[in-house]
């Protein structure tokens, strides 16, 4: 079979969405998965060996544009299934503008016709978002199969030597990286200064640290590099997010907020401290067995909310640094480093 995936348009989402990838590859070794998606998403993809080709999804947020979507659709290959992700009205129109036999996806904003082998989600079966996307490569009715692989991405090293050249790195020093900001809000960001904090005692053991994130991150990482004293070295907005991933695929060790690259670093196998305060992981938690949770349980959280409803965020600033230290040194084993020659 051809299948098309239409995918989330979160970087975290879609590095979720590999376990789907990887089961529909197995029942089905000789068939080809092509994946539609926004332009953001697409290097996550594309390091993915289930995928044969990418196409970029033209459609800017809340763009209807019913008549260009039924151009583009006409303007695809011939695919036998479609399995849709995003449970949006208009992310379902494509597949059937394309005239796709079998649309496959979870009933979602009244598309009743547009999916054709639509499903009803049973979220206490299936608590983990990666499980929902995974059960969608299973007959509708079968019950789940676990064990379920964790997404990984694949590296190139010849792209990781370029990405270092480009920056003018050295691995002349253990790298540790930083993922300070978090797209949904402050009320999923670790204070500036507690990662100032870490990255000066990083520093001191002689590691060299990365603060990586998007352009909307760069003021998150601006006030890091200041608070640390400048230990820190800033490359939000100055990375692809290939090039991201290289970094991260490099460091010994790796620090963030819940958000994209948490999934990201998770899914290189990277020793993780994953930092959650308004957010949960019981349902998008970092999937690795190097990756660890680190998280208050606050009576107040998780609230979901972009900011803090009670105006202190105390799930994230009780959080110190140093109890996020104890967690790498314990959980993920890193070891101290004698700065001298």
């Amino acid at each position: 079979m051809r299948t098309l995936l239409v995918a989330p348009s979160w970087v975290g989402d879609a590095v979720l969405s590999h376990a789907l990838l990887a089961r529909l590859k197995q029942a089905d070794p000789g068939g080809a998965i092509d994946v539609l998606a926004v332009p953001w998403t697409l290097p996550v993809y594309r390091r993915m060996p289930e995928v044969a080709s990418t196409l970029e999804l033209p459609f800017g947020h809340g763009e209807l544009a019913l008549g260009a979507r039924q151009r583009f659709a006409k303007s695809l290959p011939r695919y036998d299934r479609a399995v849709v992700l995003p449970n949006s009205w208009k992310s379902a129109l494509i597949p059937w503008f394309a005239g796709i036999a079998l649309r496959t996806g979870y009933r979602g904003e009244m598309r009743y016709g547009l999916l054709n082998d639509m499903r009803s989600l049973d979220g206490k079966a299936l608590p983990l978002l990666v499980e929902r996307y995974a059960a969608l490569a299973q007959p509708a009715g079968e019950a789940f199969l676990r064990p379920l692989a964790p997404p990984r991405l694949a590296v190139d090293e010849d792209r990781r030597r370029a990405t270092l050249a480009r920056l003018g790195l050295a691995l002349d020093k253990p790298a540790a990286a930083f993922a300070p900001g978090a797209e949904y809000g402050p009320a999923k960001r670790w204070p500036p200064e507690h990662f100032a904090a870490l990255a000066r005692t990083l520093a001191a053991r002689g590691y060299q640290v990365w603060l990586l994130g998007s352009g909307k991150d760069a003021e998150a990482t601006a006030q890091v590099r200041q608070a640390s004293g400048g230990v820190c070295q800033d490359f939000a907005g100055r990375t692809s997010l290939d090039e991201a991933i290289d970094l991260l695929s490099l460091a010994e060790c790796v620090v963030t907020n819940d958000s994209g690259l948490m999934h990201v670093a998770a899914a290189l196998d990277r020793p993780t401290a994953a930092l959650f305060g308004s957010s949960s992981p019981a349902f998008t938690p970092p999937l690795s067995e190097h990756a660890r949770v680190i998280t208050l349980h606050l009576p107040c959280s998780p609230c979901f909310a972009r900011v803090c409803p009670l105006g202190h965020t105390h799930c994230l600033v009780q959080l110190g640094p140093e109890r996020v230290l104890a967690g790498l040194e314990s959980g993920l084993r890193l070891p101290h480093r004698d700065p001298s020659p």
